[in-house]
């Protein structure tokens, strides 16, 4: 739905957090998809406020001039973090009181990448679903246990808290605040001058790395990588289990402490992550990459496909074909 504001008098206001060791990019992304240049017209009054005392300095040591204060933030339609410096590091009070004052005064807030982590050691996402760049799940979850994380969106926008991966994932983020004032129209038309895709298709889960098994255990690590080298044929646990010479139960049990899955789900991961490759760097057509990495039919393959990755394996082939 559009935001209402869209079409009164006033622009829509947006505060922009700049914090000591801000990241160029992150802050660009917002005054660029909110600014006028896209559309030679302003759609936002955008205001860069001050999130520390001092001097503002990019680790590259670029300054840059903020033109308001924490106190100020309660007065804005949209409050924005792009960035935050150490994931350890709790921000000062000063900051986490403004940024529940101003959500409590009906402010969106919205934390991008890192600047999640803010929103979180506010409190603001207690009980709520969040984003933030994949690599850090299991620190964001271990840190927040009341905040359930979303590893795989791009950004989760939940009761005026909207939060998002990683670097580009901003973009991303910004497009849909946008289309949420201005409707598909505008942003849309945003995109494209900036060379972009309106709504990218699928989430994180495309470009996580492939986790390696955390095992000590040299019997299962010879297993996995016997299966990896035909992830056609159909293994049953018995026999998985005789040639480690281990019983049926203690298999399954050191099985799944090896690699955090159970044997079906193992080789359900590795025949997807064989199947990249081959989309990648094959000229082998959908239902024959299926039948190499043992789907029964090219349906089941691409429903796991898209269920694990959040795309169509023709799809990744077009993102990612080398």
């Amino acid at each position: 739905m559009e935001h209402a504001r869209a079409d009164s008098k006033a622009l829509p206001s947006v505060a922009i957090i700049a914090c000591n060791q801000f990241s160029p990019f992150h802050i660009s992304v917002p005054c660029l998809v909110f600014g006028s240049e896209m559309l030679k017209r302003s759609l936002f009054e955008i205001t860069i406020i001050a999130g520390d005392e001092g001097a503002i300095i990019s680790k590259e040591g670029i300054q840059i001039h903020t033109a308001g204060s924490l106190a100020q933030l309660s007065q804005f339609d949209i409050v924005m973090v792009p960035y935050w410096r150490s994931v350890e590091e709790r921000p000062s009070e000063a900051l986490l009181e403004a940024l529940n004052q101003a959500y409590e005064n009906g402010a969106t807030l919205v934390g991008q990448c890192l600047g999640a982590y803010v929103l979180a050691y506010a409190g603001l996402l207690d009980g709520k679903r969040a984003s933030t760049h994949w690599g850090l799940e299991t620190d964001f979850t271990q840190r927040f246990p009341t905040i359930a994380m979303d590893s795989n969106a791009l950004y989760v926008d939940n009761d005026r808290l909207i939060t998002s991966a990683g670097v580009a994932a901003g973009m991303d983020c910004c497009l849909h605040i946008l289309r949420k004032f201005y409707g598909a129209d505008i942003a849309n038309t945003v995109a494209r001058r900036m060379v972009l895709q309106p709504h990218r298709e699928g989430g994180q889960a495309q470009f996580i790395e492939r986790p390696m098994a955390p095992t000590n255990d040299h019997r299962i690590n010879q297993l996995l990588d016997f299966m990896r080298q035909d992830l056609s044929r159909h293994y049953s646990l018995d026999e998985l289990a005789d040639r480690v010479a281990m019983t049926r139960r203690t298999f399954t049990r050191k099985f799944q402490q090896a690699t955090g899955l159970s044997v079906g789900q193992w080789l359900i991961t590795e025949k997807l992550h064989h199947a990249q490759g081959l989309l990648e760097k094959s000229d082998l057509s959908v239902e024959r990459i299926a039948a190499e990495v043992g789907f029964q039919s090219t349906s089941a393959f691409r429903e796991k496909f898209k269920c694990q990755f959040q795309v169509s394996p023709s799809a990744w082939r077009k993102t990612f074909r080398v």
